[in-house]
């Protein structure tokens, strides 16, 4: 069993206060958040972007296993996440759906690239986390 953790500390009112984020890797060092960020676009980090980049890079990742798995080696996988909070659902904030874009240039034919980023987007760890839609443009360069 792998274990990483990441700490959030969140200080004051939630339209006032503010939040940090920490992770055992030091990647995430004092990173700041708060409401303007997460729900009207201040800038700075939210969760959803955090997940986000969590979501393409483990795609990213696991793409590249299975297709080495075959023997192909990719010269290049690009992946983003594109993570949906719906602010008006009943009951709160709702994460809806997760939608992968994603470039791949790699010596071997489409169909085959096609194949394996579809197993990815259904085996990747991070999209069987999430308890949402999870979409994906593929683009073959």
């Amino acid at each position: 069993m792998i274990e990483k953790h990441a700490t959030a500390v969140w200080k004051g009112s939630l339209k006032e206060g503010g939040g940090t984020l920490n992770s055992q890797s030091g990647a995430l060092s004092n990173l700041g958040y708060t409401f303007a960020t997460r729900f009207e676009g201040g800038k700075g980090t939210n969760p959803e972007e955090l997940i986000g980049a969590a979501h393409a890079g483990c795609y990213a990742m696991f793409l590249s296993a299975l297709m080495s798995g075959e023997g192909i080696v990719p010269e290049s996988i690009e992946a983003t996440s594109t993570i949906a909070l719906d602010p008006t659902t009943e009951g709160g904030p709702t994460v809806k759906t997760a939608h992968l874009v994603v470039k791949v240039k790699a010596p071997t034919d489409e169909g085959k690239i096609r194949e394996l980023a579809d197993k990815a987007k259904a085996g990747c760890p991070i999209s069987k986390l999430l308890n949402a839609t999870v979409t994906m443009e593929l683009a073959v360069l």
